[in-house]
């Protein structure tokens, strides 16, 4: 913190305030302090003085009685008044306490203050709290003469100081409230004065800081015309010229960086030493290179990621003319055509090389997943016309005659007319979805019912199975906005595919409940399950885990890919949860309905 001058400035101001408020409070109280016991001790010597005249108008020594009566007088004004007789004993005959009289002023008030008034001095004594005395008092003592001159007794007057040392503490107190305020009011002010002088200092720093970043079109307010207001406007002197001089200086330059940043492309230019010249962004992002730890690597090591390293060796050794095209793969499945070419001097001379790269991931994935698509499009199609094709030759070769036999191949080939009948709308389908051409008739439909027809629809293929399916829900599970058919459709086909791969007398839970903003449907069954390994694939078009049996039961291995488009195209969400050999729990998150307000 105290690196800032701001608060080195605020810490001086505290400091001194605070030192001056402590010498002012010491002094204050000092001086405070001795006024108060003066004016005690000139009231003392007054109402003593008055006493003492008193005494010598009468024989007190004689008429001791007198005395006492004028003595009582003294009690109300807060004193204590002792005559003490110059005797052995010292006696006291008159005091303002009844309860002293007669006996010896030794054993009750100072001795030394009575031996100095017996000696003819007028002492005094402050005495402080003690474990004898908690009180604080102020002690004077007078000597008496008599006619003769002679010191025959002493006026001992004693009067407490804990009033006025109440009232000191009180005032230290107050000192002490009065220190903290102008202490706080100082860390205010000192803020305030500290900022006016290092604000400006802390904006020509932050601008000073942006112009090392290359942003120099920077101006410094100008508030005062003191030296921090010449360093101001000198700063935008400064930043004027050789704003103007980077200006002519980098105008071309930013045309051609302007063209190469945002090209679609990578670029990357180096030296043919290996020295990377420049990198585009788009380069950096293919090369997934951050541009802050880019700090201008060595060629070799920009392209070391991938499993082909593309060189400086390899491009010079790779044709004449230093140009070419060669494709690279890296581990994260990324795939980028690098074109490299030469660049020239003046004498005609290679000195680099530049590289344009362009991501062909997504083409050659969409390739890929073409040729597969009609792979198994061709596989699937193959399988029921072989068996149509060779069930229909073996009956046109003499199977007519039986008609057993006849009926027999005649219900396999509607069978396999049948699966291809599923695949080709399936697929026409999923081609609907994918180029947004399906029809949908979406409208407010409660989720109950549409569980509900669909349990009942597939009741008997789970009696077939001796499966037992239940049904859990809310009674009012929530209204989504879906088209009724398709979500359904979506339905069917997780509870049947739980039918299927649960083995008989298995069980299937189907759930229902609103979360939040959402209806979430759970339908859960105790069958084979899916491997781990299989599951990141599920929803993979033709994808099946088993596949000799998922084409025995019939399945097409298009239905979670339509369920999955189904759904996200209700803007919902489904998720699939499995353990090989303990079952599979499909989760269907849907937003339920919400009425526009008119």
């Amino acid at each position: 913190m105290f690196k800032s001058i701001r608060w080195k400035f605020i810490a001086i101001y505290f400091l001194l305030v605070f030192i001056a408020m402590i010498i002012l409070g010491v002094f204050i109280m000092q001086q405070f302090e001795s006024y108060h016991l003066n004016t005690v001790k000139d009231n003392i010597d007054l109402r003593a003085n008055s006493f003492m005249q008193t005494l010598r108008e009468i024989d007190w020594v004689n008429n001791k009685q007198e005395v006492q009566e004028n003595i009582n007088y003294y009690e109300e004004m807060g004193m204590e008044f002792f005559v003490i007789e110059k005797d052995k004993n010292f006696s006291i005959i008159a005091s303002t306490n009844a309860h002293y009289l007669n006996q010896n002023a030794a054993d009750i008030l100072e001795t030394d203050l009575i031996i100095k008034a017996f000696a003819g001095e007028v002492a005094e004594k402050d005495i402080s709290p003690s474990e004898a005395i908690n009180k604080t008092s102020k002690n004077l003592v007078y000597p008496l003469y008599d006619d003769d001159s002679r010191i025959i007794g002493a006026l001992y007057v004693r009067r407490t100081l804990d009033d006025i040392y109440e009232t000191l503490d009180a005032s230290i107190g107050i000192l002490i409230r009065a220190t903290f305020l102008a202490l706080f009011i100082t860390v205010i002010l000192g803020y305030l004065i500290a900022k006016s002088i290092t604000g400006p200092i802390n904006d020509v720093t932050i601008k000073a800081e942006k112009m090392a970043g290359g942003d120099f079109n920077q101006v410094v307010e100008v508030k005062s015309d003191d030296e921090i207001g010449q360093m101001a406007s000198m700063f935008n002197y400064l930043t004027a010229q050789l704003n103007s001089l980077m200006l002519e200086m980098s105008s071309e330059k930013q045309k051609m960086d302007t063209i190469i940043k945002y090209m679609a492309d990578g670029l990357v230019a180096a030296t043919a030493r290996g020295t990377i010249i420049h990198a585009n962004p788009r380069a950096l992002e293919m090369l997934r290179i951050k541009e802050g730890s880019f700090n201008h690597k060595n060629f070799n090591k920009l392209f070391s990621n991938f499993k082909e390293p593309l060189t400086i060796d390899l491009i010079k050794g790779s044709s004449k003319n230093w140009s070419g095209t060669q494709i690279l793969h890296m581990e994260e499945g990324v795939t980028i055509r690098a074109n490299y070419a030469p660049y020239k001097n003046d004498k005609g001379k290679y000195e680099g090389i530049i590289v344009l790269l362009q991501d062909v991931t997504e083409l050659e994935k969409l390739e890929n997943m073409r040729k597969e698509f009609v792979a198994n499009v061709s596989h699937e199609l193959k399988t029921p016309l072989t068996t149509i094709k060779s069930y229909t030759e073996t009956l046109l070769e003499g199977a007519l005659d039986s008609r057993e036999l006849l009926l027999r191949f005649l219900e396999v080939i509607d069978n396999e007319a049948d699966r291809m009948t599923r695949l080709v709308r399936d697929l026409l389908q999923l081609s609907n979805l994918d180029f947004q051409q399906a029809k949908w008739n979406k409208k407010p439909i409660i989720i109950n019912k549409i569980i509900d027809k669909a349990v009942l629809k597939l009741d008997v293929s789970a009696q077939n199975k001796q499966q037992r399916i239940y049904v859990e829900m809310d009674e009012n599970a929530g209204t989504i906005y879906a088209d009724e058919d398709k979500l359904e459709q979506v339905i069917l086909n997780i509870i049947s595919n739980s039918i299927k791969y649960t083995p008989e007398g298995g069980e299937i839970t189907i759930q229902a409940d609103k979360t939040g903003e959402y209806v979430d449907i759970r339908i859960k069954d105790n069958g084979m399950g899916i491997p781990e390994g299989d599951l990141p694939r599920i929803f993979e078009r033709f994808y099946r885990v088993d596949k000799a049996r998922s084409r025995e039961l019939g399945g097409t291995g298009l239905g979670l890919s339509i369920a999955k488009e189904i759904i996200d195209a209700h803007e919902g969400e489904i998720k699939i949860s499995s353990h090989e050999g303990e079952g599979t729990e499909v989760i269907l998150y849907l937003p339920l309905f919400k009425e526009k307000a008119v």
